[in-house]
C-alpha cells in the first residue's frame, strides 16, 4: 500500500469548501474535513498549515511565477510595457479553469473578517512580490511601487469582474480590457 495517497491535498480541499458552505468556515474543524476526505487529520497537516490555508491553496506559488514573468522578460521593456504585455499571460497561468473554485473561495471568505484580512494579506504579499521584480530589473523603488499598484489595479477590477459575469467571457478579455483602460489613461496624459 502505498504511503501517500494521490489527491489527497484535492480531496481535502474539496471536502473543505463543502462543509465551509454547509456549515460555516468558523464552525468546521479539521477532523471532520479529513473524515469528509476520507483521510486523516495527519495527513491533513501534511498538506496544510491549517484550515485557513485550504481557501488560499493556490496562492503560495503566485509569487513565484511573478518572479519568473519579471526575470524572463526583456530588460528593455519599460514597467508599464511590461505590464501591458505580460499580465494577461500571468492571469492566463494563474486563474485558468480555477473561476468555480473562486467563486466557492468568494462567497466563503466573505462570510468571515479574519479570512477577508487573511485574503488582504495575500494581494498584500503578490503587490510586493511584483514591487521587488521591478527592483530586480533596476526599476526606481517609485516607479516599481506604482506600477505594482497598476498591475494589481488591473488584475482585481479583472478579477471582480469576471467573477459577477456570467462566465462566457475569458479572464484574459477582462485583464485586456483593464489594460485597454490603463492606455486610454497614459493618452489622455492624466
Amino acid at each position: 500500500m502505498a504511503r501517500w495517497q494521490a489527491g489527497a491535498g484535492d480531496r481535502l480541499e474539496q471536502a473543505a469548501l463543502a462543509l465551509f458552505l454547509e456549515q460555516g468556515f468558523a464552525e468546521t474543524t479539521v477532523p471532520q474535513i479529513a473524515a469528509r476526505a476520507g483521510l486523516t487529520t495527519r495527513t491533513f497537516f501534511r498538506h496544510f498549515a491549517d484550515k485557513r490555508e485550504v481557501l488560499f491553496r493556490a496562492d503560495a506559488n503566485v509569487p513565484i511565477l511573478i518572479q519568473e514573468l519579471m526575470a524572463e522578460a526583456a530588460l528593455s521593456l519599460s514597467p508599464l510595457t511590461l505590464i501591458s504585455t505580460r499580465l494577461g499571460g500571468f492571469a492566463e497561468q494563474v486563474f485558468a479553469g480555477q473561476r468555480d473554485i473562486l467563486l466557492l473561495q468568494q462567497r466563503i471568505i466573505q462570510t468571515d473578517p479574519g479570512l477577508q484580512d487573511r485574503k488582504r494579506r495575500k494581494m498584500a504579499t503578490l503587490r510586493d512580490a511584483i514591487i521587488a521584480g521591478f527592483l530586480q530589473r533596476g526599476t526606481e523603488r517609485l516607479v516599481a511601487t506604482i506600477a505594482a499598484d497598476l498591475a494589481m489595479s488591473v488584475l482585481g477590477t479583472a478579477l471582480e469582474r469576471w467573477l459577477s459575469a456570467d462566465g462566457t467571457t475569458p479572464f484574459t478579455t477582462y485583464v485586456a480590457e483593464g489594460l485597454q483602460a490603463l492606455h486610454v489613461l497614459k493618452e489622455q496624459e492624466l
